[in-house]
């Protein structure tokens, strides 16, 4: 979907959208159906918001997909969760190499299934010379455990009586090279950031919608981004 030139302000587009993609289950229930629908109907909305992000000149967009607390679900949602990111590569991970998007991921590998971290691995091998935009997954991510993270290695390189800085823990985040969020969206109507994107997130332009993911399209990307156009980033100063 390409949206009229005149819509938007194409001086402020943010240039990295997160968005915490919530309310498969709750979409799901209304509808008397399965949870697990739910999440496929999540993952089918994915293409067409990433095709409104890259019209809008978008450059990054960051998908909250699987937290490090979600391990606490049932088991079988759990399973059907990885079978669905599988299938989602599987069956688009050509159309996403025609669309020059590549494919990123923010999270820890560990206790994933073996053949979810090799379709992951190779959705990123695949897509690495790709540069329209990036398509963040944060699969087994939690914004705490990031940070513990980078520190931890940071210190295993560091030299004897070197301090930390900011820039320099920055460099073992798993977004290392992408820029901060200028915008996090979150569906469903909850109003919280859940442990996502925690260090990158301290300046950025927080929305909330009612909508819930599944029923979130391109027309409500734009509307999130005609907001953020409207705010005025002091970054602190005046």
């Amino acid at each position: 979907m390409i949206f009229k030139k005149d819509k938007t302000k194409t001086e402020v587009i943010p240039r990295h959208v997160g968005i915490i993609m919530d309310g498969n289950g709750r979409w799901a229930k209304q509808r008397n159906l399965s949870r697990g629908e739910g999440h496929k109907r999540g993952a089918d909305i994915i293409e067409p918001v990433m095709d409104c992000a890259m019209d809008l000149g978008i450059k990054v967009v960051s998908l909250y997909a699987f937290s490090v607390e979600n391990w606490s679900r049932p088991v079988t949602e759990v399973k059907g969760l990885w079978e669905l990111l599988e299938y989602f590569f599987s069956t688009k991970l050509e159309k996403i190499k025609s669309k020059n998007i590549q494919i990123r991921h923010s999270g820890s590998l560990a206790k994933l299934p073996p053949s979810t971290k090799k379709t992951i691995l190779k959705a990123i091998d695949e897509t690495k010379n790709n540069n329209r935009a990036v398509l963040n997954f944060c699969v087994n991510y939690g914004g705490r455990q990031e940070i513990i993270k980078a520190v931890n290695d940071w210190r295993e390189n560091a030299k004897p009586g070197e301090k930390i800085s900011e820039k320099k823990l920055e460099k073992y985040l798993y977004t290392a090279d992408l820029p901060d969020p200028d915008l996090l969206i979150r569906t469903s109507g909850e109003y919280r950031i859940s442990n996502f994107l925690l260090w990158q997130l301290a300046y950025s332009e927080l929305y909330f919608t009612d909508v819930l993911w599944p029923d979130f399209g391109p027309e409500d990307l734009q509307k999130a981004v005609t907001e953020f156009q409207k705010r005025e980033r002091r970054y602190g100063g005046l």
